[in-house]
């Protein structure tokens, strides 16, 4: 049985920020390269942000580069995003992903998911 449950989303002003967190419960935590993922409404599922399994690399792309920051704490089983300067373009529903040493980090092939928490921020 595989777990992922995102928190920290909320309402924010613009130019504020948020953490978002992600408790795993999956066997063999510290193997697993983590993600995080975004969807607006009527927009697709974007990535955001990777973290190899390793904790030294990390990934990330479009608007959020540069303002969000991925990290991993393999003894809490945990994953965060710190999203810093928020715009209103970054509302959307932000979901946790997981996948066994994953390699390529920006498509939608990952085993598991969480069911997301939402992210609004006001103008």
């Amino acid at each position: 049985q595989v777990q992922l449950v995102e928190s920290g989303g909320g309402l924010v002003q613009a130019g504020g920020s948020l953490r978002l967190s992600c408790a795993a419960s999956i066997r063999n935590f510290r193997s697993y390269t983590m993600a995080w993922f975004r969807q607006a409404p009527g927009k697709e599922r974007e990535f955001v942000a990777g973290i190899s399994w390793t904790g030294i690399k990390t990934y990330s792309q479009g608007p959020v580069k540069g303002r969000f920051t991925i990290f991993r704490d393999n003894a809490e089983s945990t994953v965060s995003l710190q999203m810093n300067s928020l715009n209103p373009e970054d509302t959307a529903i932000y979901y946790c992903a997981a996948d066994l040493r994953k390699e390529p980090y920006s498509d939608n092939d990952w085993d598991f998911w969480g069911q997301g928490t939402q992210v609004t921020v006001s103008s």
